[in-house]
């Protein structure tokens, strides 16, 4: 089994390499007004229809000396001969105000002929390149724009989660090959994952920051999901059972556990195809996959490699661990979960209100999407955008196009006519700061104006200037005229806003699939519910650190880089996925736990220590495990990146400390036997045990017998 994923991972990491495709974004949003204003263009103005390319040429000396106007415009002549090329503007063209009042940064467009998504590998580069002899010069080139997108690939901050991931397991195991099991099981689903997806990349357009996320993710649950299984293995060791026998009944346990948890992650990731928007269902395609990869390890190269170790598996220790926390042995996590339980009813509302605090600011949540300010400091993106809007203007970074299409049987003259009322119009508008003279097509019917906002692409001011020209300025353009607001940032707005009207339904749907795994899973109508409530608790937790620090700029958002803006658009459905599929994680396995100990006695309360006792340890280990795989990610130097990261550390930190150990032992206190109960289960359970032993009657009455219990012993000891 070892030696077949060796030969697995190689061929597919070859393949990967070898026949992968690129990760672009792919902002393509059917029935919205952006992408009718590109259908227009693509009809009508065909040289419009695809991304544009800012080339941004700056220097102290200036830029409008007659040699830097030849070299610029012998860079456009070059790039116009490519056939991807649909246009090229010079800066310094008549009616153009393309060039600083200063005279020190001049822009030239680039207008390619397809989407971002379909632009052609290298046409970008090779764009680029014809501009190079004007560094030669001594002047600065910076490239801005939708067409110019970076992909996202490890930054190297992966390095130090690993490592700290490596020191929790040492201390949670107490053994270098125990240590060593889970890191590389997870390494070799995350290498299996990650090529998976760059193949996919040849039919499905994923993301620059799909590969980055779907790494964090995978890594996380790879790691975690082997610890639980080798927690248990090791237990079984230690009660003097067969390795074979003990990696059996591991799996057999925690390792059904593991495959719930992870097809809750990936049922909840892939319910983001039904919000309908194909750059947030690529990148949930893509978490998906490093998750099933990692499930896959977990039940063929896992056990391989604990069968491997055999009865080594304990060698090199570097301190010792006990084991036996499920017996009889009172430790500080069966003292804690009792002490919990006496003080439940104050436990719970200061526990839950706790969580509440820390999701008040998202009561402010702004969705949007990061233009260049917020692309890390040393890109071409951002040093474009920097030059841009200091000598132009913010708005010039991510201008609007309006496109409107006249009624047939309107003359060219009516249509110059109309079309210059409405740039008097637009120029009125408050928010607008420039305008460009109309443009008509060929038939005279349709004309695009080029409106620069006053605030940058993801400003609420800009937000604020799109809604209002649909609503207020284009439908007085002309009767029966049809106009669109179009352009980068528009299509940018709207993502957010479909996002935003279908946050709530898409919600609602993984709350339910994940009520509905563990009401199959428990066989009980409250804990499920119990831990649902809980894991909106935690994702609330998470939502509003992420809006302080991400949207309002709170510490530590300096720290990590993070521009204050709005927080990504997409970022919240995708982390509501991950998070609620993650916390469900540790409900699962701890939940497990206790219900086998209530099965075995029949004792709610008890059963609650007991399980606690039995793998708080774990799930605390498991969950600082997450918690520093994710936190290195913030040290990513893409913003996307760094807010997942946050988020996704913050929640599970909040879900383990909280919602584990106060709110679960607290709650399921309170509802003592009836946490267990179903309906119709009882008259289920009666009228099986008229015939069954006295344990099983001591179960119908949801209470340990010890009389019962001890009579079934002496009948079956191995049953019992």
């Amino acid at each position: 089994m070892v030696v077949t994923w060796a030969v697995v991972l190689a061929g597919a990491l070859a393949g990967g390499h070898q026949y992968g495709g690129s990760f672009t974004n792919d902002l393509t949003l059917s029935n919205t007004d952006s992408q009718a204003a590109y259908d227009t263009l693509r009809e009508r103005f065909p040289d419009m229809s695809g991304d544009g390319m800012q080339v941004v040429i700056h220097s102290d000396g200036g830029v409008t000396s007659p040699e830097v106007q030849r070299a610029v415009d012998g860079a456009l002549a070059d790039v116009r001969a490519d056939s991807d090329v649909a246009a090229a503007q010079s800066p310094y063209g008549p009616g153009q105000r393309l060039v600083s009042d200063d005279g020190r940064t001049a822009i030239a467009t680039v207008q390619f002929t397809e989407r971002a998504k379909d632009i052609p590998e290298g046409a970008v580069e090779q764009a680029q390149a014809s501009f190079d002899p004007l560094r030669d010069q001594g002047l600065e080139v910076e490239y801005g724009g939708p067409a110019v997108q970076t992909e996202s690939g490890p930054s190297g901050s992966e390095v130090y989660g690993l490592i700290a991931a490596v020191v929790v397991l040492l201390v949670a195991f107490g053994s270098l090959f125990a240590m060593v099991v889970p890191i590389v099981t997870a390494l070799m689903a995350l290498g299996l994952g990650l090529a998976v997806i760059e193949l996919l990349t040849n039919w499905v357009t994923i993301g620059t920051s799909g590969p980055v996320v779907a790494a964090m993710i995978g890594l996380g649950v790879g790691i975690d999901y082997a610890l639980l299984v080798v927690t248990r293995h090791r237990e079984g060791l230690a009660q003097g059972q067969d390795p074979a026998e003990s990696i059996e009944r591991a799996m057999k346990t925690a390792g059904r556990a593991v495959l719930v948890a992870g097809a809750t992650v990936i049922v909840a990731i892939l319910s983001l195809y039904l919000i309908g928007i194909p750059f947030v269902s690529a990148l949930g395609l893509a978490s998906a996959v490093t998750v099933a990869a990692t499930l896959l390890a977990a039940v063929t190269l896992l056990p391989a490699l604990l069968g491997i170790f055999g009865r080594k598996l304990d060698r090199l220790r570097v301190r010792r661990i006990r084991f036996d926390h499920g017996s009889d042995r009172e430790s500080g996590w069966h003292r804690w979960a009792r002490g919990v339980q006496r003080r439940r009813w104050l436990a719970v509302p200061l526990a839950a209100a706790l969580l509440v605090v820390l999701a008040l600011p998202l009561a402010s949540l702004r969705l949007g999407t990061g233009d260049g300010g917020s692309q890390p400091a040393e890109s071409t993106q951002r040093k474009a955008y920097e030059l841009v809007a200091e000598d132009f203007g913010p708005g010039m970074t991510g201008p609007l196009l309006v496109t409107v299409d006249y009624p047939s049987g309107t003359s060219p003259q009516q249509v110059q006519q109309a079309s210059a009322e409405l740039r008097a119009d637009l120029m009125a508008t408050d928010g607008v700061t420039q305008v460009s003279p109309p443009r008509i097509d060929p038939e005279g019917r349709t004309a695009v104006l080029t409106v620069v906002p006053t605030g940058s692409p993801d400003d609420e001011s800009t937000e604020h200037l799109v809604h209002q020209l649909r609503s207020d300025v284009l439908p007085g353009a002309a009767d029966g005229a049809e106009a669109h607001v179009g352009g980068a940032t528009a299509t940018s707005i709207d993502l957010a806003d479909k996002l935003d009207e279908r946050m709530l339904w898409f919600m609602l749907l993984v709350v339910g699939l994940a009520f509905l795994v563990l009401l199959v899973e428990f066989r009980s109508l409250l804990v499920p519910l119990v831990a649902v409530v809980m894991n909106l608790l935690a994702v609330g937790a998470a939502y509003g650190p992420v809006v302080a620090v991400f949207q309002w700029g709170w510490w530590p958002a300096g720290l990590i880089g993070s521009q204050p803006g709005p927080v990504e658009s997409f970022a919240p459905v995708m982390l509501f996925a991950v998070l609620f599929g993650l916390s469900t994680d540790y409900a699962v396995f701890l939940l497990s736990r206790v219900h086998e100990e209530y099965k075995r006695t029949g004792d709610a309360r008890r059963s609650i220590v007991t399980g606690m006792g039995a793998t708080s340890r774990v799930i605390m280990a498991a969950a600082s495990v997450m918690v520093v795989v994710f936190a290195s990610f913030v040290l990513n130097d893409q913003r996307t990146v760094n807010l997942f990261g946050f988020g996704l550390a913050t929640a599970i930190a909040m879900y383990a400390l909280v919602a584990m150990l106060v709110l679960t032992p607290a709650l399921l206190a309170i509802l003592g036997r009836a946490a267990w109960w179903m309906p119709g289960r009882k008259r289920r359970r009666s009228a099986g045990a008229q015939a069954g032993s006295p344990a099983e009657l001591a179960e119908t009455r949801g209470e340990a017998d010890p009389r019962a219990l001890r009579e079934a012993a002496n009948g079956s000891g191995s049953a019992a």
